[in-house]
């Protein structure tokens, strides 16, 4: 990976009359205004798709805690999975004066209308977690999201070889579920064109809706008379409905089921053993980091970054990418609950306590 210097040149504005430095000259105007430049507290706007899923919850918290640690105040909108509701939330965060923009687009091509808007300000615009597609957008921070998709087919195909496979995708407007689906096709195409998987369901559920998989899973097995190896869920919630789906035809435990998010239904299913896996993208780092990031991209500073570029479909983004975690019930103890993701008594509360993994 390439140190790309992302510097931007700092300089302050004129005053203009009736603030303090105006109609001053010289030097002393000079420290007058990098006084008050300096004293600036950074405005933080968060775009955000929606706050109805247990991981958004934990990165809009977390990322405040950072930023505010920081100095920076955040203002934070939630469009409830609303292209339009979005953009026009975001159009009022410019309004209100913010330093720089955060967002985490519903729609990766409709949302290239807000790094618009945002650089017409001069404001400039962060990615977070999902990249906007077709844009001049600053700053991508998320994971590694081919990777997402690697560690879940490759978690399955080691366990269940052969079969018939379901596949289920993300929503279709969200870049990250195309991103999912590239790295679940790497390790499942071989075995595919070899014969040994054959994907019996191949569908994406809008909206990332629980209930979509639920249909898409029941569907599946009337269609395949129950001869299902292994679903490929492109998230927890999706897994969460794939299980109910398996759960009503007795065949939840016995079918591998990836996901990914470590929701704490998911570690509870996975304790339990109906769902095989979660990815694990350890959230605090993401939130931090890009909280960091923000605050330098508001001041103009060099970020200071190891970066990647990730191509949009209009330029290569400055990229940082997290790498995640693969877990299952023989790490669930050294990864989610190790790092206080989640507490020992709520992911095993359904298994009996002699089973619990031994503190330490």
């Amino acid at each position: 990976m390439a140190m790309l210097s992302l510097a931007f040149s700092a300089g302050c504005s004129k005053p203009s009359e009736g603030e303090p430095g105006a109609g001053k000259t010289g030097e002393s105007a000079a420290k007058t205004a990098d006084t008050k430049g300096a004293n600036k507290k950074i405005r933080i706007g968060f775009s955000m798709d929606t706050l109805k899923e247990e991981r958004w919850q934990r990165d809009r918290d977390l990322f405040k805690a950072k930023a505010e640690s920081l100095g920076a105040e955040v203002l934070v909108q939630s469009a409830n999975g609303d292209d339009a509701l979005q953009n026009s939330q975001a159009e009022n965060l410019l309004t209100q004066g913010v330093d720089v923009l955060v967002v985490v687009p519903h729609n990766a091509k409709t949302t290239a209308t807000i790094v618009a808007s945002a650089h017409k300000q001069k404001v400039p615009v962060l990615a977070y977690d999902r990249l906007i597609l077709d844009s001049d957008v600053d700053l991508y921070v998320s994971f590694d999201n081919v990777r997402v998709g690697e560690l879940q087919a490759e978690y399955l195909v080691k366990n269940h070889p052969k079969g018939n496979y379901i596949l289920i995708g993300g929503s279709p407007t969200d870049n990250n579920a195309k991103l999912f689906r590239e790295g679940q096709m790497n390790v499942l195409k071989p075995l595919i064109d070899k014969g040994d998987v054959k994907v019996v369901a191949d569908q994406w559920a809008k909206d990332w809706q629980p209930v979509e998989a639920l249909k898409i899973t029941e569907n599946a097995l009337t269609k395949n008379k129950n001869d299902v190896t292994a679903v490929v869920a492109s998230n927890d919630g999706l897994a969460g409905a794939t299980v109910q789906a398996l759960g009503e035809q007795k065949l939840a435990g016995k079918v591998g089921v990836s996901g990914q998010d470590a929701e704490l239904a998911a570690c509870q299913r996975i304790a339990a053993g109906t769902q095989s896996m979660t990815v694990y993208k350890p959230l605090k780092a993401l939130a931090e980091k890009a909280a960091e990031l923000a605050v330098k991209l508001a001041k103009k500073e060099d970020l200071g970054e190891k970066t990647q570029t990730v191509n949009n479909g209009k330029k290569d983004v400055p990229s940082v990418l997290i790498a995640p975690i693969a877990v299952d019930k023989t790490n669930l103890a050294s990864t989610v609950i190790a790092d206080g993701f989640h507490k020992v008594e709520d992911v095993y509360k359904d298994v009996p306590k002699d089973q619990w993994p031994a503190a330490k």
